[in-house]
């Protein structure tokens, strides 16, 4: 009897089961596995490895829109995933299909011989290994956690590296000041190698250029280096190059702004011209970042309300988010939030309270991690908020669409809860 190949579901179902903590910051598993295949991370396409704590992703979403509009093709590596794991990795622009997934997973498996392993190390081996084996012409590298010890920094000369803007979160990892955060992030920059630094707090800063200072690595830093700014509803970006003036990101949010900014500096410093960055703020997608949802099942249910996504997670999240949505039109605004509890809920939810009129909590479907959503509704309580419990979303959504019609519904609170929220909806 034939037996029957494993998915790559299975696959990743077995290595959660290789560590028993999700995770576990060091290099040495990852550089044990890498020798054992070969050393895949010294065969990419030129690396651009980016490092922050928030807007990692939208900033490698805007630089791979660049480079693809300049007619490169990309390599391009992010996580965690939202719907289907196969969006981690992108093969020369495209999500890696389900034969070539399994193939690099089951490899890294096999050569890994069931030793100790966290899952993120062992998948990011499985990246690093397709990559190397497909033809690009640059590698985008996202950090998954801090930067020093993260599993994606086994690079040794990346051709740049990026680090936005550092905020509080994953103290329990990185260290409770933004120094100590910092100095986990800024372990991403190489010897000699320019590193693209976004708005910074000052006590982050210092820890920042310290470091590039004693790498010789050169800085190009927001306020000094280059300026980012809207203006009539265009964005206005100056280096010393000279100015480009050009539509807003397709990812909105002021916040947005900044990144943009980020990303046009490292196609500067990599030698793009003003068309490539056009294509960056033009060609842009990135899914649950303040991402409206325009049909579907749960937009249906919606009954003629918006229905918006963000992932957002941490209060510098919060309050951008906040800040987006006392820019729109004036409506009545409703959340519905689920979070994990590992997160600072209150800092994440006070800048909200401000701007909605009210909050549905739930519980994010297998997590196990998850704040219940009784917890989520006290935090909003505690913020000033009307709350209520919800079971789910849609629940959530019945309940605000049955007192009103012309409702803005924003779905919120972590990426885990926008991937359920994408698989129902889809």
């Amino acid at each position: 009897m034939t037996q029957t190949p494993d998915t790559s579901d299975a696959i990743l179902a077995r290595m959660l089961a290789l560590h028993p903590k999700i995770i576990d910051l060091t290099l040495d598993r990852m550089w044990r596995l890498l020798n054992a295949l070969g050393n895949p991370e010294k065969k990419l396409p030129p690396v651009i490895h980016i490092a922050g704590t928030n807007g990692k992703g939208s900033t490698q979403a805007m630089i791979r829109a660049g480079l693809e509009g300049a007619g490169k093709s990309v390599h391009a590596y992010t996580s965690p995933h939202l719907a289907r794991f196969h969006e981690r990795i992108r093969l020369a622009g495209d999500l890696i299909d389900e034969a070539h997934l399994t193939q690099v997973l089951d490899e890294c498996w096999e050569t890994n011989e069931r030793q100790n392993i966290t899952y993120f190390e062992i998948t990011t081996c499985a990246a690093l290994l397709a990559f190397s084996r497909a033809a690009a012409d640059y590698t985008l590298l996202e950090v998954g956690l801090g930067g020093r010890l993260d599993a994606t920094n086994v690079i040794d000369g990346p051709e740049l590296s990026v680090i936005t803007p550092i905020s509080i979160d994953h103290e329990q990892f990185l260290g409770d000041t933004l120094a100590k955060i910092a100095s986990e992030k800024a372990g991403i920059i190489k010897r000699g190698v320019p590193v693209i630094v976004g708005p910074q707090p000052e006590e982050a800063m210092d820890v920042i250029e310290a470091t590039a200072a004693g790498l010789g690595a050169p800085v190009i830093a927001y306020g000094q280096h280059w300026h980012v700014h809207e203006e009539r509803e265009r964005l206005v970006f100056q280096d010393e190059t000279g100015l480009l003036d050009l539509p807003l990101p397709a990812l909105p949010g002021a916040h947005q702004i900044q990144n943009a900014g980020a990303a046009l500096a490292a196609l500067r410093q990599l030698g793009f011209d003003a068309e490539a960055c056009e294509a960056a703020m033009r060609d842009v997608f990135w899914p649950a970042r303040m991402q409206r949802l325009r049909s579907g099942p749960l937009v249906e249910a919606a009954a003629g309300a918006e229905l918006w996504l963000d992932g957002g997670h941490n209060a510098a999240a919060g309050q951008a988010l906040a800040a987006h949505i006392a820019g729109l039109p004036k409506r009545e605004t409703h959340l519905i939030c689920g979070m994990l509890n590992t997160k600072d809920v209150s800092g994440y939810l006070t800048p909200l309270a401000q701007v909605s009129d009210s909050l549905h909590a739930v519980s994010i479907p297998g997590e196990a991690s998850t704040l219940l959503a009784e917890e989520t509704a006290q935090h909003a309580v505690d913020a000033g908020m009307k709350a209520h419990v919800a079971s789910n979303v849609a629940e959530a959504i019945a309940a605000i669409s049955a007192t009103t019609t012309d409702a803005r519904i924003l779905i919120c609170g972590s990426l885990y809860l926008a991937g359920n929220v994408l698989r129902e909806n889809a």
